[in-house]
């Protein structure tokens, strides 16, 4: 039986919008891995988001069973209270980031994923980390264009 995977996620943005970049650590067993990217013009909420969506899509095996730490409230009442099961039944009408959000439901769909809401800056070591990786990678030289909010900027 393989173990579970843990996967600890932060976003952040320099001005909301503004540069910004997420930071995700997944933990399975002995084994740990660090991912981050930055990009040139986005919001903090979709970091957080795309920190849970990259982290879930660096899964191998489907059908794992995965637990997601994170601070973002918008996602863990979104999916815990059931929200965004709502949102995806309207279409995502009058809603912010369904590109992300759909993109989301596509991976998380795949395991078996709870959640845990963790408070923002509170010595979780494992959070701190996350949080440095997202603002050292909004920080980055080679910012990605976050395609989808520019999208939504012209509608």
């Amino acid at each position: 039986m393989a173990p579970e995977i843990l996967i600890y996620t932060d976003g952040a943005a320099r001005g909301n919008p503004g540069p910004g970049g997420y930071g995700v650590i997944l933990i399975s067993g002995q084994y740990r891995k660090e991912l981050s990217q930055g990009y040139e013009l986005t919001t903090n909420n979709r970091m957080e988001l795309l920190a849970v969506i990259t982290g879930l899509e660096a899964l191998k095996i489907e059908n794992s069973k995965v637990t997601v730490y994170s601070d973002s409230a918008y996602i863990v009442n979104a999916v815990e209270k059931g929200w965004l099961f709502e949102w995806e039944r309207k279409q995502f009408r009058k809603k912010k980031n369904p590109d992300l959000w759909t993109r989301f439901l596509r991976i998380y769909r795949k395991h078996t994923v709870n959640f845990v809401w963790v408070k923002s800056h509170a010595n979780n070591p494992l959070n701190e980390r996350c949080d440095e990786l997202a603002v050292e990678a909004a920080k980055g030289k080679n910012l990605l264009r976050d395609e989808g909010y520019e999208n939504q900027l012209i509608l």
